[in-house]
């Protein structure tokens, strides 16, 4: 039955996968049942009842109480099981552990944001340990999107104004996708996350240094990648045009004026300082608009956005 399971849903990848996929197989296999059952019977009636001339008479057909009962209390009995097997795999579904590891997640347009218990954040990619219960609390920042991990066969709205919850216990180490089910714009499509199932020790490594893209990716690709990613290019243009902040094209090593009439000099401590603490110097002409990126780079991140701004001279 397993080979027969994986072909229709995939192979299951958290604890309570393998039950739901017990219920949905059984529910397929009964319709085919019946589907089956019942066109034979159709078909055998239709051969052993056939009419065989226009002066034959349909003889009264009075009702047969054990038939009745027959097929009112088979379908009530499997009816019933559907149920309370629905029932106690949506409660096992809905209500996390007490020890559930709780991540914050953030349904935007158009990329999912996650927040670790120890205030690190990461745009798109979830980190999980194996054989560890995790609890994801979850909301929009503006319009309905919808969480779905079809390995973990889970799937919750997230909503603007409230929070939704979901959890799971991921059973095998490995990588798996994430889709937004509900149609949130042009960039819907696009809006795929992935959850990265690691052993105790490879999530350790992840929580102090990032991923393996972000430890051996060169600073400089890196700090591209932190720039395409984490909504740099909203305001900041890297070919001189003017946006919502200052252009990154040739800012490198150049003096410029903060807002307050004082010089300063555009190096490695002055673009940390920006990304940490974004409002301690305002370039003279720009509003103080800037989030801080505290908790959402690592420093491997922040050297390589320095590296990457000295490129574009």
């Amino acid at each position: 039955m397993t080979w027969f399971r994986d072909f229709l849903l995939g192979s299951p990848a958290a604890t309570h996968a393998a039950e739901m996929d017990g219920l949905f197989i059984f529910i397929t296999l009964l319709t085919v049942f019946f589907f089956l059952f019942n066109g034979a019977l159709i078909f055998y009636a239709s051969k052993r009842w056939k009419r065989r001339s226009d002066d034959e008479v349909t003889p009264h057909i009075t009702h047969d109480t054990r038939l009745e009962l027959i097929w009112s209390l088979i379908p009530l009995a499997v009816v019933l099981l559907i149920f309370f097997w629905g029932f106690k795999g949506y409660v096992s579904a809905w209500v996390a552990p007490n020890d559930a590891m709780e991540i914050v997640v953030t349904g935007k347009k158009w990329l999912w944001e996650f927040e670790y218990p120890d205030g690190t954040r990461a745009l798109n990619d979830l980190h999980v340990p194996v054989n560890k219960p995790v609890k994801l609390i979850m909301h929009a920042e503006d319009v309905i999107h919808s969480f779905f991990v079809p390995a973990f066969r889970l799937k919750r709205d997230v909503l603007p104004g409230r929070y939704t919850e979901m959890w799971f216990t991921a059973t095998e180490p490995g990588v798996h996708q994430v889709y937004c089910t509900e149609y949130c714009g042009k960039g819907h499509s696009d809006m795929l996350a992935r959850i990265y199932v690691d052993t105790p020790e490879e999530y350790e490594v992840f929580l102090r240094e990032g991923d393996e893209q972000v430890r051996k990716m060169p600073l400089k690709d890196l700090g591209q990648l932190v720039y395409e990613n984490k909504g740099c290019a909203t305001c900041h243009s890297i070919d001189g045009t003017r946006g919502q902040g200052p252009t990154f094209k040739g800012i490198w090593g150049k003096t410029e004026r903060a807002a307050d009439g004082k010089e300063f000099l555009v190096d490695e401590n002055y673009i940390r300082e920006s990304i940490l603490y974004p409002n301690a110097v305002v370039v003279q002409g720009y509003e103080p608009i800037m989030p801080t990126f505290q908790g959402l780079l690592r420093e491997r991140e922040i050297l390589g956005m320095i590296e990457y701004i000295k490129s574009l001279q």
